[in-house]
């Protein structure tokens, strides 16, 4: 199975059920959002390419003590964010989980009546 590169990361992103790609901070950092809602940062800096994804915060801690390539959020609550470094040493399964729960915690913090149905493409 290949590690997840930017371009991977890019396109699981994408498949999320209505996802959407913004370039608010210029063209290195892609920004996924679910009806207006941050799940994700895609950056692409110095020819490395790192993901800010949402975390419980136990499991962010927990994360970063097994992962050397997972580090407290970059610009971001370091409590509820952390950042992923796309250097191949984390497995591609792992990294879709990741991305997963990013994706589900930001769903579940809106309200019942602005959730969507969840269909991933």
């Amino acid at each position: 199975m290949r590690a997840m590169d930017y371009t991977s990361a890019q396109t699981y992103l994408l498949k999320k059920s209505e996802s959407q790609e913004t370039f608010p901070f210029g063209s290195e950092t892609a920004v996924y959002k679910i009806r207006h809602k941050m799940f994700a940062l895609l950056i692409w800096e110095k020819g490395i390419a790192h993901m800010n994804l949402k975390c419980d915060p136990d499991e962010a801690l927990a994360l970063r003590d097994i992962f050397p390539a997972v580090t407290p959020g970059y610009h971001m609550n370091k409590k509820h964010w952390n950042t992923v470094i796309l250097d191949g040493s984390i497995p591609k399964g792992e990294l879709e989980r990741m991305i997963d729960n990013s994706y589900l915690l930001v769903i579940e913090a809106m309200p019942t009546t602005q959730r969507p149905t969840i269909i991933d493409r």
